[in-house]
């Protein structure tokens, strides 16, 4: 898939799950239980254990059916990896342009962090197919996002930190283009008191919670 694609369809679902944890094992696990609360895109950072394993495992095991991306990626050689390892998207949690070149170069999409304005614009300016907005709830959330998007409408914003189910029609109306949702998703512990189930029922609300937002702003 190009890199024009990819963008297509993370914007098309609207939602990133952030994948961490502390094994590959229950990685896979959650990984497997958001899939099958009808989100086709993960998210697996290099904070996991042999990251890179689990990404070839899952591409391998899921194939089309899922478009799998690199999370916590600092620099060029690692984005490089994640997507010889099956990534078809790169996130960073701050601003490096070798890593916007790299993936570029492999025609992949890639999502650096920024928190201010200039941030923002320099992402853009440097070709990032969206803005991650981290730690967006250090600033405000929504508020922050709707601040950030009146002067910038042409940059599509991606917020990661504060979202969650309660949250996420805010940050829609807000004009947040995708989610990056992590624990409030993918609760390990909820995981293993009441089984993967409990994280596939999480996601398949949070599918219909955006539709319903989506909706709501085209009336």
């Amino acid at each position: 898939m190009n890199r024009l694609a990819i963008v297509e369809h993370i914007e098309s679902l609207g939602i990133v799950p952030i994948i961490r944890a502390p094994t590959v094992e229950l990685a896979a696990r959650a990984a497997r239980a958001v899939h099958a609360g009808g989100i086709d895109v993960l998210e697996i950072t290099m904070t996991v254990p042999n990251a890179l394993s689990l990404m070839r495992l899952l591409s391998s095991e899921l194939g089309e059916d899922v478009l799998l991306g690199a999370g916590t990626v600092l620099d060029a050689e690692t984005a490089r990896a994640c997507i010889d390892a099956g990534a078809h998207f790169i996130v960073s949690p701050g601003l490096d342009i070798e890593t916007i070149q790299a993936a570029h170069s492999l025609d992949k999409a890639v999502m650096p962090g920024v928190l201010t304005p200039t941030e923002v614009i320099t992402a853009f300016k440097a070709g990032a197919d969206m803005a991650k907005v981290f730690p967006c709830s250090a600033l405000g959330g929504p508020s922050y996002l709707r601040a950030l998007r009146a002067p910038l409408p042409q940059v599509k914003l991606f917020p990661t930190g504060g979202v969650d189910l309660n949250t996420a029609p805010e940050f829609i109306a807000a004009g947040a283009t995708a989610l990056g949702v992590g624990a409030a998703l993918i609760d390990l512990k909820l995981m293993e008191q009441q089984g993967a189930g409990a994280i596939t029922e999480r996601a398949i609300k949070l599918v219909e919670i955006v539709r319903k937002a989506r909706a709501a702003l085209s009336k």
